[in-house]
């Protein structure tokens, strides 16, 4: 399966599996256990990993942080999709418009 390398607001997103998630100083980071590599996700990245344990779309995940932070919608759109693309990139989350786990 070849994976997307965009995402868009009707996509729903869903943490990978494989991984120890800790809270440090407030931000969330993590360990692969699949390859060794540790992930700092911050504070807002924490709450992004948190929020997509279940699958959820981009536009449900975005209304949920609009609610917590004070953010535009274009400029969270913006961020989200951006760091939900890192995270695609190495492989930590699952992406599509139907994901069967």
């Amino acid at each position: 399966m070849i994976k997307q390398q965009t995402i868009s607001l009707n996509d729903t997103v869903v943490q990978g599996k494989g991984y120890i998630v800790s809270s440090m100083g407030g931000e969330k980071v993590m360990l692969s256990i699949n390859n060794g590599k540790y992930y700092n996700l911050g504070k807002i990245g924490g709450s992004i990993w948190d929020h997509i344990e279940k699958q959820i779309t981009v536009n449900e995940l975005i209304a949920v942080l609009m609610s917590e932070y004070e953010v535009k919608q274009p400029e969270c759109e913006k961020q989200v999709i951006s760091f939900l693309e890192v995270l695609l990139a190495n492989d930590l989350i699952l992406v599509g418009e139907a994901i069967s786990i």
